[in-house]
C-alpha cells in the first residue's frame, strides 16, 4: 500500500498535524478510516470544498476509507470560523435539499463500493436528538471555555459579538469525531487550515475519554501569492454546479490564474503525474499560458466531464485565437436590444451595480465588439448586432455574448 503521506506532502496539501510522526506511521501500516466534513449551507459545493475532496480521493486511492460527513445538524448553527457575522440559519427542509444535491457532486471524487468504499453520513442523524443537559454533562464538561476563547475561530469574533449558539459549534464538531470513532473506527479528521481549532477539539475529546489513537490533519487553503482565497469571481463564489457557474466561466477562471499559481493549482486540483506538473510549471513567459490551458482543461474535465471541458476550451480558443466555436460561451438573450451599455453590463453580471458599470467604462475597461466604450450613455442598437450577436468584454479576459 502506497504511503499517502508522501503523495499529500509532494502535492503540497499538508499544513498542520496533531501528531506528525504517528500519522506518518499510521498511513504506512494500515487502512485508516478518516472523515472530512461539509456543511450543506448551499445546494452546491464550491472551490473551497474542492481541495478537501481531492485529498479524500488521494486517500482512497492509497487504500484508506473516506467518511464524508454532511453537516445537516451543524449547519443549523453555522461555523463561526472566518466569519464576521453569524451565518444565516437554514430550515430543516432547505438543509435536506442541499444535502441531496451535494451527494451527487461528491460522487465525482470518491467511489462508494469496494473494500474501502466511501460512505456519506449526516450528523443530523445523531445531533438533533441530543438532550441538552445530558450532552453538556458528558461533553461540555470536558471543554475549557478559556481555551476555546483563545482559539482563532472565536478570538476574532469577540469584538463583534459571539453567541453561545455559535460557540457550541466546536462541541458539536468534536462530538461528530467521537461518534464516528465509536461507530466506524474513524481515527483521523481532515479539513482546511481554518478548521484547525475545531479539529484539535475533536482529537482532544477522544483522548480525554482514554483513547490514544485520534489524529488531526489540516491542508493548505487554495490562495493567490498575496494570500487571498482563490475561487472568487465577479459574481461571487466559483461553484461546482453548472447552473451556478457555467463550465465556460469555470474554465476561464483557471485559464486566467496568475503565473505564480500554476504549479499549486496543477498539484492540488489535478491528478496529472508530478513529472508532468514539474515540466508545465517550469515554462516561462508566453509559454506559461499553455500550462494554464492544460490546468483549465484538466480541472474543468474533473468537475464537468470531458465533453463540457472541450466545449469550454473551444469557446475560449474562439475568443482568444479566432479558432473554435462561440456556441458555448456565456450568452444572454436580450428581449430589447435598445438598452444602455450600463444596463447591459449589469444585466449579464459583469458588474453588480450601475455605479460600478459606469466606473468600468470611465476607466476604459469595457469594449463592445472589440471597440472600447467611452460614453457611459451609449445605447445598443441593431448595428451592434450585425452578425446576430454582440460580444461584451471587460478587460482582456471576461467575455459575454449578447443575442437579440
Amino acid at each position: 500500500m502506497e504511503n499517502v503521506f508522501k503523495v499529500l506532502e509532494e502535492r503540497g496539501y499538508i499544513e498542520q498535524m496533531t501528531h506528525p510522526q504517528e500519522i506518518k506511521d499510521l498511513f504506512g501500516k494500515e487502512s485508516v478510516p478518516f472523515y472530512i466534513g461539509i456543511d450543506p449551507t448551499a445546494d452546491s459545493l464550491h472551490v473551497g470544498h474542492f481541495v478537501s475532496l481531492m485529498v479524500a480521493s488521494h486517500m482512497q486511492k492509497c487504500g484508506h476509507k473516506p467518511i464524508i460527513l454532511v453537516g445537516g445538524g451543524t449547519a443549523t448553527i453555522g461555523d463561526p470560523s472566518g466569519k464576521t457575522d453569524m451565518r444565516k440559519m437554514l430550515s430543516r427542509e432547505e438543509i435536506n435539499q442541499n444535502v441531496a444535491a451535494l451527494k451527487k457532486q461528491i460522487e465525482r471524487f470518491v467511489r462508494f463500493e469496494g473494500n474501502n468504499g466511501a460512505i456519506i453520513v449526516n450528523n443530523a442523524d445523531w445531533l438533533l436528538d441530543l438532550k441538552f443537559v445530558d450532552f453538556m454533562r458528558e461533553i461540555g464538561s470536558l471543554f475549557s471555555v478559556n481555551k476555546m476563547l483563545a482559539a482563532e475561530c472565536y478570538k476574532q469574533r469577540l469584538e463583534t459579538g459571539l453567541t453561545f449558539f455559535e460557540m457550541s459549534y466546536m462541541l458539536m464538531q468534536s462530538y461528530d469525531f467521537l461518534h464516528l470513532y465509536n461507530q466506524y473506527g474513524c481515527k483521523l479528521q481532515m479539513g482546511g487550515n481554518d478548521q484547525w481549532s475545531n479539529i484539535i477539539g475533536g482529537v482532544d475529546l477522544i483522548r480525554k475519554i482514554g483513547k490514544d489513537d485520534s489524529f488531526g490533519l489540516t491542508f493548505k487553503l487554495l490562495t493567490t501569492k498575496e494570500g487571498k482565497k482563490m475561487g472568487k469571481t465577479e459574481k461571487g463564489a466559483l461553484w461546482l454546479a453548472p447552473e451556478k457557474t457555467s463550465p465556460y466561466e469555470f474554465y476561464q477562471y483557471w485559464r486566467n490564474i496568475e503565473d505564480a499559481s500554476v504549479e499549486t493549482v496543477l498539484k492540488m486540483l489535478t491528478f496529472l503525474p508530478m513529472d508532468t506538473i514539474q515540466e508545465l510549471s517550469s515554462w516561462k513567459d508566453e509559454k506559461i499560458n499553455e500550462a494554464k490551458k492544460v490546468a483549465a482543461f484538466e480541472i474543468t474535465k474533473l468537475i464537468h466531464g470531458q465533453e463540457e471541458a472541450k466545449k469550454a476550451e473551444e469557446a475560449s480558443n474562439a475568443l482568444f485565437n479566432g479558432q473554435g466555436s462561440l456556441e458555448h460561451m456565456p450568452t444572454t438573450q436580450l428581449e430589447n436590444i435598445n438598452i444602455s451599455i450600463v444596463d447591459a453590463i449589469v444585466r449579464v453580471g459583469i458588474a453588480p451595480s450601475k455605479g460600478q458599470a459606469r466606473t468600468l467604462i470611465n476607466q476604459g475597461g469595457i469594449s463592445l465588439n472589440n471597440e472600447k466604450i467611452v460614453d457611459v450613455n451609449y445605447l445598443l442598437s441593431n448595428k451592434d448586432f450585425s452578425t446576430g450577436y454582440a460580444i461584451l468584454k471587460k478587460g482582456k479576459k471576461i467575455f459575454h455574448k449578447l443575442e437579440k
